[in-house]
C-alpha cells in the first residue's frame, strides 16, 4: 500500500478486517494521512511538527490491537505491540523500558531486510541454482580449518578443453534435469554454518553470540539434504550475501525514527490508583520511565542512536478499575487524541462471523476443505453462535470476540475429529440453529446454575 493514502481509503481498508470501531478507526486514519502532510512541509516546520498520540479506551477484545497491526500493515510501517505491565522503574527487576525501541529497531531492520532481499530474489536464485549445479557435479570437499582463518582457497586443476566441452555438457543436463523438477529428491551435500544458541545477559537485552560472532570465525558443517531443501539454503546464503547490510541498517533506523509504530497495551494496569497512598514502583515509576520516550528521547542501540520524537505512539486499555486521569498528568498530556471503542454487539459478532476478509468461518472451512468435508452454515445457526457469545459475555466475564473462537471450538469438535483419512469420501456437514444449541447446551446449563450459586 502506498503513503498517499486518504483518510477515507485508510478506513475503507481497515473495514476489510476490523468489524465497527468508526471512530477509532477515523482516529488512526487522521494520524497516518498527517505523516504524508508532514513529509510535504518544508524542513523548518517540517522538525516542529510531532505526531498526535492516540489512547484507546475500551473492554478486551473489540479490536484495539487489530487496528493498530493492520494500520501499520497498510503502510509497511515498523511495528511493536509491547505490555505495559513488563516493565518496571529504573533499579528495579524488570525489563528496561528503552527495550521497546530495541524491538522497534528489530521489527524495522526485519521489514527492510526482506525488502532488500525481494529486490535481489530472482538474481539470488539463479546464483544458487549454479551453486547447486556445481554440488551435483563436483560434489562439496569438507574445508581446511586451516585454509578458513587463513582465508586460503583450494587451487583448482587446469582442465582440457575436451574436459571443459564435457564438462559443459554435464553442467547443461543437470540444469534441465533441475528445472524440469527430476531431481528435487536427490541427495546432495551442502556446507552450512552452524547455529548458535542465543545466549543473553541476565537483565539485558544484550546478546553474547552477537557480540562474539564478529570475532570468532563461523563454524560450519556438512550437511546431507535433498534437492529442494538445498536449493532453499544457498538462495538464502546468495541473498544475504547480495544485501547490503549497512544500507540495510541505516534505511531501518530513518524507517523506525519516521514511521515506526509503537502499541502499549494494558496502559491501564499502571495507572495508579486515586486512593493510594505513597510512591507506587509498578505504576508511577513504571510512567515516568515511559514519558521521555514517548515524549521524545534518543535511545542507544546496537545500530546507533534512535530519536523517537516522530514515532505514533497508541496506547490501549480498558480503565475498569482505573481512569484516565490516574494516569501522571505529563503523560496524559501526551496522548492529546482519546477515543472509545465501544462493547460489541449481536450484530457485531453476526458480521465479525462471516464479514471480515480472515474471517473465522472462512478459515474452518478452509481446514475441513483440507479434508474433503464441505461445511455450510445456515443463517440461523450463525445466529444463535451470535446470541449465546452476546449472552455469555453480558451475564459472564466480557472477553469480546474472543470467545468466538472457544465457542467455534466446542461446536465444531466432533466434525473436526471424525474428519480426515485418506479413503475418507468428500462430504457436505450442514450446521443448523438445532446443532449449535445442543452443543453448547451444556454451557448454557452452567450459566444458569452460576446464578444459584452464593
Amino acid at each position: 500500500m502506498s503513503n498517499t493514502l486518504t483518510p477515507k481509503e485508510i478506513v475503507r481498508q481497515l473495514d476489510r478486517y476490523i468489524i465497527g470501531q468508526d471512530a477509532a478507526k477515523k482516529a488512526v486514519a487522521v494520524a497516518l494521512r498527517n505523516r504524508y502532510r508532514r513529509a510535504q512541509l518544508d524542513e523548518e516546520m517540517r522538525a516542529e511538527v510531532t505526531p498526535k498520540n492516540i489512547l484507546m479506551m475500551g473492554p478486551t477484545g473489540v479490536g484495539k490491537t487489530e487496528i493498530a497491526r493492520r494500520l501499520a500493515k497498510l503502510v509497511d510501517a515498523p511495528f511493536v505491540k509491547v505490555e505495559a505491565t513488563k516493565f518496571t522503574e529504573v533499579g528495579y527487576v524488570g525489563r528496561d523500558v528503552d527495550s521497546i525501541v530495541r524491538d522497534l529497531m528489530e521489527a524495522s531492520i526485519r521489514l527492510v531486510k526482506d525488502q532488500h532481499i525481494a529486490r535481489v530474489r530472482e538474481k539470488a536464485a539463479a546464483s544458487a541454482e549454479e551453486r547447486l549445479i556445481s554440488l551435483i557435479v563436483k560434489p562439496a570437499k569438507k574445508s581446511n580449518p586451516i585454509d578458513i582463518l587463513l582465508g586460503n582457497k583450494p587451487r583448482e586443476p587446469e582442465l582440457s578443453a575436451d574436459e571443459k566441452a564435457l564438462q559443459s555438457k554435464k553442467w547443461e543436463d543437470v540444469r534441465e534435469k533441475l528445472r524440469s523438477g527430476r531431481l528435487e529428491h536427490s541427495m546432495v551435500e551442502v556446507e552450512v554454518e552452524e547455529t548458535m544458541p542465543r545466549a543473553e545477559i541476565p537483565g539485558t537485552d544484550v546478546n553474547m553470540t552477537d557480540m562474539l560472532g564478529s570475532i570468532l570465525p563461523r563454524k560450519t558443517k556438512m550437511r546431507k539434504v535433498e534437492v529442494h531443501e538445498a536449493r532453499r539454503i544457498l538462495t538464502a546464503e546468495e541473498e544475504q550475501n547480495m544485501i547490503d547490510m549497512d544500507a540495510v541498517y541505516s534505511e531501518s533506523v530513518e524507517r523506525a525514527e519516521q514511521d515506526g509504530i509503537i502499541f502499549l497495551d494494558e496502559i491501564d494496569k499502571i495507572a495508579g490508583r486515586s486512593n493510594s497512598q505513597g510512591p507506587d514502583v509498578s505504576r508511577e515509576g513504571v510512567q515516568r520511565d515511559i514519558l521521555p520516550i514517548v515524549e521524545g528521547s534518543i535511545v542507544t542501540t546496537k545500530y546507533g542512536p534512535v530519536n523517537t520524537q516522530h514515532m505514533l505512539f497508541i496506547a490501549a486499555g480498558a480503565f475498569h478499575m482505573s481512569k484516565v486521569s490516574d494516569l501522571i498528568p505529563e503523560l496524559q498530556g501526551r496522548f492529546p487524541v482519546r477515543v472509545e471503542l465501544k462493547p460489541l454487539s449481536r450484530d457485531d459478532y453476526r458480521q465479525i462471523l462471516t464479514r471480515p476478509e480472515n474471517a473465522l468461518i472462512r478459515q474452518y472451512k478452509a481446514l475441513l476443505k483440507v479434508d474433503g468435508v464441505e461445511l455450510i452454515f445456515e443463517d440461523s445457526a450463525l445466529d444463535a453462535i451470535a446470541d449465546y457469545v452476546w449472552q455469555a459475555n453480558e451475564n459472564d466475564e466480557n472477553i469480546g470476540a474472543r470467545r468466538l473462537h472457544t465457542v467455534l471450538e466446542n461446536i465444531l469438535s466432533d466434525i473436526a475429529f471424525n474428519a480426515g483419512g485418506g479413503d475418507a469420501p468428500e462430504i457436505e456437514v450442514k450446521v443448523t440453529d438445532e446443532y449449535v444449541r445442543s452443543q453448547i447446551a451444556g454451557q448454557y446449563a452452567q450459566q444458569d446454575l452460576k446464578r444459584y450459586i452464593l
